[in-house]
C-alpha cells in the first residue's frame, strides 16, 4: 500500500515533470490535503444532514424531503445556500469582533482533528504519535468559542447557553479522556494507527468494545455530551433559550454553528470506530481469507481491494454509530442541567476513573490479553 510519503513523492514528481520547479511544485502540495480534508468532511455532513432528516421522519411515521433531488438528497445543499446568500445581522450592542471569532473558534478544531483520523494503514494525513492527544486537546478549544459567542451577543438567553455549553464541555471531556487513557494505556501508543493495529489479527473478536466494555459506554455519553446531541442540548434548548448561544447569529455565521456541530458527531463516530470498533480492520480477517483462496496478501489488486474495503468499513462504522445517535434523540427525553452535570461530576467521572484503575490493574495481571 502506497504510503503518505511515497503519495507525496508521485505528486511532486508528476507536477515537475510538467516543468514546474521543485519549490513550486511543493508550495502545490502544502494545501491539498487540508482541501481534500474539509472537502471531505464537508461531504460527511451533507449526507448526516440528509440522513437525519430521513430517519426522523421515518421514526415519526412522515415522509421527509423528497422533492429537492431524487429522494430529497439536495435538501441540504439547498439549506446550505440559503444561510450563505442570508444577510449577516450583527446586534447592535453586540461585541463585533468576539461575535465574530466565536464561531470559528467552534468550527476550526473539528477541522483540524480530522487530520489525525485514519482510513486505513497509509490512509491518514498525518500519523503523528500523540494523535488522540492532539484531539482532546483541540476539543478542550470548542467551549472557549461557545462561551465567547454567548458573552458576545449580548443577549441573556445566549449568555446562559454559553454558560451551559462551557459548563457541560468540561463535565464531560473529563470522562472522555479518562476512557480514552485506559484505550491509550492497553495500545502503549497515542497514535491512532497503533490504536487499530493493537486490535487486528482477530477480526471482530479483537475489537476493543469487548475489553473495554464500561469505557466505550462511558465514551458514547460523553461524546454526544460534547456533541450536544439529545438528550444532552441543554446549550441550546428551544423551550427555555430560544436557541441558546446562537440566539443573535444569522447567516454564515449560524451556518458555522450548524456545520460545526455535525462536523463533530461525524467527528466523535470515526474517532469511536477507531478506538472501540477495529477501524478500518475487517469483521473477518482478510489475510486469512486471502489465505484461504490461496491469494498472497502481497499482491497489489489484493492491497487496492483491502485499502478500499478499509475506507468503506471505517465509514460503514462511523455511519452506524450516527444512525444511532439519531435514534436517540427520538426516543430519549431530554434531561435537566442539574440531573445533566450530576451524571457527568458523580457518575461518569468515577466509573471512569475505576475503569482506568481497572485496566491498569488487568493489563499487569494480563500482560498479553490486555496490551502488555
Amino acid at each position: 500500500m502506497t504510503s503518505g510519503i511515497d503519495l507525496q513523492n508521485s505528486f511532486l514528481q508528476s507536477l515537475q515533470g510538467f516543468g514546474l520547479p521543485p519549490g513550486l511544485a511543493k508550495l502545490f502540495w502544502i494545501p491539498l490535503p487540508s482541501i481534500l480534508m474539509i472537502i471531505g468532511a464537508t461531504v460527511g455532513v451533507l449526507v448526516v444532514v440528509w440522513l437525519e432528516r430521513k430517519i426522523s421522519a421515518a421514526a415519526q411515521q412522515r415522509i421527509g424531503p423528497e422533492f429537492a433531488g431524487p429522494l430529497g438528497v439536495l435538501q441540504p445543499v439547498a439549506d446550505g445556500i440559503k444561510l450563505v446568500f442570508k444577510e449577516d445581522v450583527v446586534p447592535a450592542k453586540a461585541d463585533p469582533w468576539l461575535f465574530t471569532i466565536g464561531p470559528v473558534l467552534v468550527v476550526l478544531p473539528v477541522f483540524l482533528s480530522y487530520l489525525i483520523v485514519p482510513f486505513g494503514q497509509n490512509l491518514v494525513i498525518t500519523d503523528i504519535n500523540v494523535g488522540i492527544f492532539l484531539w482532546i486537546a483541540l476539543s478542550s478549544i470548542a467551549p472557549i468559542g461557545l462561551l465567547m459567542s454567548g458573552y458576545a451577543s449580548n443577549n441573556k438567553y445566549s449568555l446562559l447557553g454559553g454558560l451551559r455549553a462551557a459548563a457541560q464541555s468540561i463535565s464531560y471531556e473529563i470522562p472522555l479522556s479518562l476512557a480514552v487513557l485506559a484505550i491509550v494505556m492497553m495500545s502503549n501508543s497515542l497514535s491512532t494507527i497503533d490504536i487499530v493495529d493493537q486490535q487486528s489479527g482477530y477480526g471482530i473478536l479483537g475489537w476493543n468494545i469487548w475489553r473495554q466494555p464500561v469505557g466505550f459506554l462511558i465514551f458514547w455519553i460523553a461524546a454526544l455530551a460534547e456533541c450536544e446531541r439529545l438528550p444532552f442540548d441543554l446549550p441550546e434548548a428551544e423551550e427555555e433559550l430560544v436557541a441558546g448561544y446562537q440566539t443573535e447569529y444569522a447567516g454564515m455565521k449560524f451556518a458555522l454553528f450548524y456545520l460545526g456541530s455535525y462536523v463533530n458527531l461525524v467527528l466523535s463516530a470515526l474517532v469511536f470506530s477507531v478506538l472501540y470498533l477495529g477501524g478500518w480492520d475487517f469483521p473477518i480477517p482478510l489475510e486469512n481469507v486471502a489465505n484461504w483462496l490461496g491469494v498472497a496478501p502481497t499482491t497489489s489488486w489484493l492491497q487496492v481491494l483491502m485499502a478500499a474495503l478499509g475506507i468503506t468499513m471505517t465509514v460503514l462504522k462511523s455511519y452506524f454509530l450516527i444512525f444511532i445517535a439519531i435514534l436517540l434523540r427520538w426516543t430519549v427525553p431530554r434531561v435537566r442541567i442539574d440531573q445533566l452535570l450530576n451524571l457527568g461530576w458523580k457518575f461518569l467521572l468515577p466509573v471512569a476513573l475505576a475503569n482506568l484503575l481497572i485496566t491498569a490493574g488487568l493489563k499487569l495481571t494480563f500482560p498479553m490479553a490486555f496490551g502488555g
